[in-house]
Parts: structure tokens; C-alpha cells; sequence
């Protein structure tokens, strides 16, 4: 069994970018506490931030897309994953107008994801409907 070593990072839970410190071993992570230098969180962290990692090496998770055809969901490429959601996007804005698609920004990702999120749904497909569950 190899050492553990430390891994600076910041909290993927919510957009408050608190600073923690990873204890891993082996490429698992093993222990999760907040980092004291950190100006965000001085070395606190809530219960995600400190015990909700076990997700990480869960062997549910998705590691490649799905699409569903005649009912099934298919493995499928990212470049074909990535064409099938340009081509339902286009069609629900050239057939109902962009007011017709709205986007789910998430509390459990970064301040930089939620702005990209916003930015996209602005700019690209020229609607304001964007709601989250990080205003509450």
C-alpha cells in the first residue's frame, strides 16, 4: 500500500469555493478535511464537503453517454452524444422559438460552471430561463 499524500482543492458541493485538503491513497481518496489556510473556510467545511465523497470511486458511475434509441439506452461516442443534443437543441428553438428551453444550474458545481451555464443560455440560445436550487 502506497503513502497517503495531501491534495489541495477546491469544494465541488456549492459555489462558495470552500479550500480543502484530500488525504489520498492508492488514487482513492481516504479523508477529506477543510484547509485552515484557506480565506473562504479558515479550515471548516460542511457535512458534503467533508464526508460526501465516496461517489467519487462508485462503480456506478457513468463513464461513457447514453442515448436512447427505440427505448433503450445505448452506449454511445461523445461526438455522437454531443451532435444529438446540438440537433434536439436547434429543433425545439427553430420550431417553438428559445423561450421553448430552459436550463437547471446546479448548487453542486463551481461559480465558473453556473457562469458558463448562464452565458450559454443567454447568448447561444437567447433565453433568460435559467433557474438553480443555489438560491435557496
Amino acid at each position: 500500500m502506497a503513502e497517503a499524500s495531501f491534495v489541495k482543492t477546491v469544494c465541488g458541493y456549492c459555489g462558495t469555493g470552500c479550500g480543502l485538503i484530500l488525504e489520498v491513497q492508492d488514487n482513492r481518496i481516504m479523508k477529506i478535511r477543510g484547509d485552515k489556510e484557506a480565506p473562504v473556510n479558515k479550515g471548516q467545511t460542511c457535512v458534503k464537503g467533508a464526508f460526501g465523497y465516496e461517489y467519487v470511486h462508485s462503480e456506478k458511475r457513468l463513464n461513457t453517454p447514453l442515448i436512447r434509441k427505440a427505448g433503450e439506452l445505448i452506449e454511445s461516442t461523445w461526438e455522437e452524444a454531443y451532435q444529438f443534443i446540438a440537433d434536439k437543441l436547434s429543433s425545439v428553438k427553430s420550431t417553438w422559438g428559445p423561450n421553448a428551453i430552459s436550463m437547471f444550474a446546479c448548487s453542486r458545481t463551481t461559480n465558473e460552471s453556473n457562469y458558463i451555464t448562464q452565458k450559454f443560455m443567454r447568448t447561444a440560445i437567447g433565453s433568460n430561463n435559467i433557474d438553480g436550487c443555489n438560491r435557496t
